[in-house]
């Protein structure tokens, strides 16, 4: 095998290296499971009150009940689009979660959570480039 087969294994390659197609699989399960957690729970709040998670300014602009509303619904086609589409779904689940960072940075005390969420989001764009090479879709 040469060192040119490692720097860029195709689809279909996954003997050439193991640990990057098992930590596809497990980002794929993460941001597939993870966003349709949380989306499914905007709807029952069971895991935390999400609303206090909306900026002032966004919330004189839409309701923060409504807003949680939608944005459980866009995280769980973003989760299951994920799975379906990990090409797609991961560019889609790290946009979002820029979006919640910077709803999180209009928060004072949330600067945390706005940080995590980075963290994220690198995630998400690690699974983005690990899928073209571990995903035909």
């Amino acid at each position: 095998m040469t060192a040119s087969a490692h720097a860029h294994p195709r689809v279909g390659a996954r003997a050439e290296s193991p640990a990057a197609y098992q930590a596809f699989h497990i980002l794929r399960a993460g941001f597939t499971i993870a966003p349709i957690i949380a989306g499914a729970d905007k709807f029952t709040h069971l895991l935390v009150d999400w609303d206090k998670y909306v900026a002032p300014a966004v919330g004189r602009v839409v309701s923060p009940p409504t807003l949680m509303l939608a944005v459980g619904v866009v995280e769980i086609i973003a989760g299951l689009l994920v799975w379906v589409r990990p090409r797609i779904g991961a560019y889609v689940v790290m946009a979002w979660l820029w979006a919640i960072i910077v709803n999180l940075l209009m928060i004072p005390g949330y600067y945390d959570i706005a940080l995590r969420d980075f963290g994220l989001s690198l995630g998400a764009l690690a699974l983005a480039r690990l899928s073209r090479e571990y995903s035909s879709h």
